[in-house]
């Protein structure tokens, strides 16, 4: 065999394997009736963690979130693309005089011919990558000069 041929038979299989990966992104995730809430405690003070949520919401594309004060929660509007739209929620609630719990959840939902119909696309995984995010916004919100 020559070198081209060893390559060729070496790198099918690596090809092969990319194709099927690319057609799993395609999948049109499980249909849900409730969201999936994941939970996260964070040692800061609820209008910090609130501030830091919003601003997630926004640099993820979400579009400029919706803070209620009164219910310590955060709303984003809907980010639209193509027949899907997708909503960040997150509710802050007050553990003990240094900790908070944010309850987060991500809606996904898919157009289909008579509305919309919910999705799950996001795993643990995904949400460990929000709660990081709004970890590292965290920082910055408490050690902003005023």
């Amino acid at each position: 065999m020559n070198k081209r041929q060893t390559l060729f038979i070496f790198l099918l299989p690596v090809i092969f394997s990319t194709g099927l990966l690319l057609t799993s992104c395609t999948e049109e995730g499980e249909v849900i009736s409730k969201p999936d809430e994941f939970t996260h405690v964070y040692e800061a003070s609820e209008n910090k963690l609130i501030r830091a949520i919003a601003q997630v919401f926004k640099e993820k594309g979400f579009g400029t979130a919706t803070i209620n004060q009164e219910t310590n929660e955060v709303k984003s509007g809907y980010l639209i693309q193509d027949d899907w739209r997708t909503k960040g929620i997150a509710r802050i609630k007050k553990i003990n005089w240094k900790e908070c719990e944010v309850v987060l959840s991500v809606i996904t939902e898919k157009k289909i011919s008579n509305g919309w119909e919910m999705r799950r696309l996001l795993g643990k995984k995904q949400y460990d990558t929000f709660f990081d995010a709004i970890e590292l916004q965290l920082y910055q919100e408490m050690y902003k000069v005023k």
